[in-house]
């Protein structure tokens, strides 16, 4: 059975960081792209960032600069390091991983962030 497991959320005021950790289990992580997209309530889900089994990296827009995505194959684990948060990253963060050559793909839970004034 796979699992994808996200923790790291939480509250933090503007200018904050957080460090999002996504582990896998059931996947030979190596085989995946791994990305965390984020939602909130009202609106679409949201891509934020995206790693490949090459480890070539593509960020949202609105999250470039502040954000870094990175992986441990040896762990099937994705991570994303947030720094200077504002209220607008504020959502549900999703780990999502993608089998390179078929597509099958994977959600977890989510973790809430929240970035408070």
């Amino acid at each position: 059975q796979v699992q994808l497991v996200e923790s790291g959320g939480g509250l933090v005021q503007p200018g904050g960081s957080l460090r999002l950790s996504c582990s896998s289990s059931g996947i030979i992580g190596s085989m995946y792209v791994f990305g965390w997209y984020r939602h909130v309530l009202g609106r679409q889900r949201e891509f934020v960032a995206e790693i490949t089994t090459d480890n070539n990296e593509k960020y949202a827009d609105s999250v470039k600069g502040r954000f870094t995505i990175s992986r441990d194959n040896a762990k099937s684990a994705v991570f994303l390091q947030m720094n200077s948060l504002k209220p607008a990253d504020s959502a549900v963060y999703y780990c999502h991983a993608r089998e390179k050559t078929s597509g099958l793909d994977y959600w977890g839970q989510g973790t809430q962030v929240i970035v408070f004034i």
